[in-house]
């Protein structure tokens, strides 16, 4: 079911085009990221998105409904972190999360039961503690559990997890594998592609505001990468294929899957041995440094 539409999507700011011609669908409960260079585009996309700014041109519609005519009912399902979010420092997490559910008109009860949902299922167990003490991982999880307060339907979120160390960062990407079971749609930007590669069903790869390729692991594979088939073999003839020796044995290496069946198929004609056989695809972060030269 489509839940985000994008056509023609443009800003530009006193001449300069900071997003030019976007056009991408979003599917429900689809997790989407976007990633690109610093300067790319990215987060004055994620910010039409949420509503936050107006685009020069172009539409967007969420679950039919035009961003611009109906912004705030939009806003109501959206949960959106941006990568800077600065925090009340002076506020414990309980109450700052409460203050903000009371700005979505949530009635006390229930958001007391949501804030101690969240908590626990981020691991922030320092629910009285005043954000201004807290670690860095710690606020961006307090960060979290305020996109989630309004239990939006899709999700925002810009650097996830920037700046935060390699375990909180699994973590929360994890977290956020979880929500796509819950049927929300999430959009974010990363710099970390590894996360990216794993976590997402479509990526669109931006450069200087425009579209470099969009689609899913293997389309973007199969259109930009290339894959390498490896062979390992024991043989005592001669061979009529490139090959270098490993180990005491041979091996040799190929992007065309033709020519790796006839080698293959050599080595078993003149009753040679295959030790090994390895596919290995070209990785996003491949990928991505070739497309941005």
């Amino acid at each position: 079911m489509l839940e985000i539409e994008v056509k023609e999507l443009r800003k530009e700011y006193d001449g300069f085009t900071a997003v030019d011609s976007l056009n991408f669908e979003i599917e429900k409960g689809e997790i989407f990221g976007i990633v690109g260079p610093n300067g790319a585009g990215k987060t004055t996309t994620l910010k039409m998105l949420s509503g936050l700014i107006v685009p020069t041109r172009g539409s967007i519609t969420v679950n039919g409904m035009d961003i611009r005519k109906g912004a705030r009912r939009i806003k109501q399902k959206l949960g959106f972190l941006p990568e800077e979010s600065p925090l009340y420092e002076g506020m414990t997490a309980k109450d700052y999360l409460m203050f903000f559910a009371q700005l979505y008109g949530i009635e006390k009860a229930l958001a007391s039961d949501r804030i101690r949902e969240l908590l626990s299922a981020l691991r922030l167990d320092a629910a009285d503690k005043r954000i201004g003490e807290m670690s860095k991982g710690m606020q961006r999880k307090v960060a979290i559990a305020r996109a989630l307060i309004n239990d939006p339907e899709y999700l925002v979120l810009d650097e996830m997890t920037s700046g935060l160390d390699p375990t909180t960062s699994k973590y929360l990407a994890d977290f956020v594998a979880g929500l796509k079971k819950q049927g929300k749609t999430v959009v974010f930007s990363a710099h970390n592609l590894y996360q990216v590669e794993s976590l997402c069903d479509r990526v669109l790869m931006m450069n200087r505001g425009k579209e470099v390729a969009c689609g899913t692991m293997a389309q973007i594979k199969r259109k930009c990468g290339a894959v390498q088939y490896t062979i390992e073999f024991s043989a005592n003839d001669a061979f009529d294929f490139e090959a270098v020796r490993n180990n005491g044995h041979f091996r040799a290496s190929t992007n065309n899957i033709e020519e790796f069946n006839r080698i293959t198929g050599w080595v078993a004609k003149h009753n040679g041995n295959i030790i090994d056989i390895k596919t290995v695809e070209t990785s996003l972060e491949e990928i991505f440094l070739k497309l941005m030269g």
